[in-house]
C-alpha cells in the first residue's frame, strides 16, 4: 500500500492492455514500454501481466504505508528512497514511512514501478489498464493524484518469507536493495538517434523511391506534440507516387502511418483501433520499448528487416524473459 503526495507529470495504473474489444471500439491502452513493465514484475515475483505504475518524465512523491517489496525498471529517472540515491532492475524492500521522490531523467523517460501483489484496481473489460480519454481503467479512470492511497494484492507464501529475510537485514536502515542485477545484455539502453527495426508496410509500395530510400536512411525527430496514442514525426516528407484514397482498417502498436502532410506518425499504446492513412512499416515489437523511451526533440531512425526476423527476435525475447524469470523466482525461494 502507498499513498501519493505528489503527482507526477502523468503518474497511472497500466498493465499489457484490453485485448479482445477492438472490434467494439475499444482501444488496447496498456503499457508503453511492454519489456520494462515485465521485468519490474518478475523482478518483484508477479506475474509479469499484472499491473505497475507507469511514471512518465517528472515523477510523483510517494510513502509506503507498509512494507513493501518493489522494482523499477525502464527510464531512469534518479530515483531516491528518503532522499538517498537506489538503483533500478532490482529488487528493493522499503520499510513502512519510506518516502520514494524522483529526479531529472537521466536516460529515457518512462519508468515502471512494480510492487509484489500487484496494483489491486478493479479490472475494466479484463484489464487494469488506465484509459485517460476515456477515463475507464486503473486508479478511478484517471492520472494518480495527491492523496490517493494504492493498494497491492496478495503475495506468494515464497515472496512473504523473502521480505522478512530481508527486513531482518535492514534492521539499521529504512530500506535495503538486494545486491544482484540482470545480466547485461537484459538491461536496454536508451538513447536518442537510435536505429529501430522495421517490417515493410502493407501500403509501402504506394510510395514514390525517393520517400522509400530517405525513411531508411534519414533521422526523423519526435514532435512535441506526440503521446500516448501516438509519436508525431519531423523529417524530410513522404509522398505517395499518386493520390490514392484507402479504406480504413485495423491498425497496431508500432504502425508506421503518413498523412497527406508527408510526415510520418507512429502509432503507440493508446491509439485508434482503426486508420485510413497508408503504413510505410511496422515496428518490430521488441523496438517498441526503444520508441516509447524517446522524449519529444530526440531523435530516431529506421532500419528494414523481414518478417521473419521479426519473429526471431521477438521469439529471443522471450526466452530471455523465461530464463529471467527461472532465476530470479530461484532467487527468491533460495531466499538470496
Amino acid at each position: 500500500m502507498l499513498q501519493i503526495n505528489k503527482e507526477g507529470l502523468q503518474t497511472t495504473v497500466q498493465d499489457i492492455g484490453r485485448r479482445g474489444f477492438q472490434k467494439y471500439g475499444v482501444i488496447v491502452s496498456g503499457v508503453m514500454d511492454p519489456y520494462a513493465h515485465r521485468i519490474a514484475n518478475v523482478l518483484v515475483g508477479n506475474s509479469e501481466t499484472d499491473s505497475t505504475i507507469e511514471i512518465t518524465l517528472v515523477g510523483p512523491q510517494l510513502t509506503f504505508l507498509e512494507d513493501c517489496l518493489f522494482s523499477l525498471t525502464g527510464g531512469d529517472l534518479s530515483p531516491l528512497l528518503n532522499g538517498t540515491p537506489i538503483k533500478m532492475w532490482r529488487p528493493i524492500l522499503a520499510k513502512k514511512g519510506c518516502k520514494l521522490t524522483f529526479g531529472k531523467p537521466r536516460s529515457g523517460c518512462r519508468t515502471y514501478l512494480a510492487v509484489a501483489g500487484g496494483i489491486s484496481v478493479t479490472e475494466v473489460m479484463d484489464s487494469k489498464s488506465t484509459y485517460l480519454r476515456a477515463g475507464i481503467g486503473g486508479f478511478d479512470g484517471r492520472a494518480l493524484k495527491k492523496g490517493d492511497v494504492v493498494k497491492s494484492g496478495e503475495v506468494s507464501k515464497y515472496i512473504r518469507t523473502f521480505k522478512e529475510k530481508l527486513a531482518r537485514e535492514a534492521t539499521d536502515s529504512s530500506f535495503i536493495q538486494v545486491d544482484w542485477t540482470l545480466m547485461t545484455q537484459a538491461i536496454p539502453i536508451y538513447q536518442s538517434e537510435d536505429s529501430v527495426r522495421v517490417t515493410e508496410g502493407r501500403q509501402a509500395k504506394l510510395f514514390d523511391e525517393k520517400s522509400k530510400d530517405v525513411f531508411y536512411n534519414e533521422a526523423f525527430q519526435i514532435s512535441s506534440d506526440s503521446d500516448r496514442m501516438g509519436y508525431r514525426l519531423k523529417g524530410p516528407q513522404l509522398t505517395l507516387k499518386e493520390p490514392k484514397e484507402l479504406v480504413s482498417e485495423g491498425v497496431a502498436f508500432g504502425s508506421i502511418q503518413v498523412p497527406p502532410d508527408g510526415q510520418p506518425i507512429i502509432l503507440m499504446a493508446d491509439r485508434q483501433t482503426t486508420g485510413g492513412y497508408p503504413k510505410i512499416g511496422q515496428i518490430a515489437s521488441v523496438d517498441l520499448p526503444k520508441v516509447s523511451q524517446l522524449k519529444p526533440g530526440e531523435s530516431i531512425r529506421f532500419e528494414k528487416i523481414t518478417l521473419e526476423e521479426a519473429q526471431q527476435a521477438m521469439l529471443n525475447e522471450r526466452r530471455l524473459i523465461a530464463q529471467l524469470t527461472k532465476s530470479i523466482s530461484l532467487k527468491f525461494k533460495e531466499g538470496i
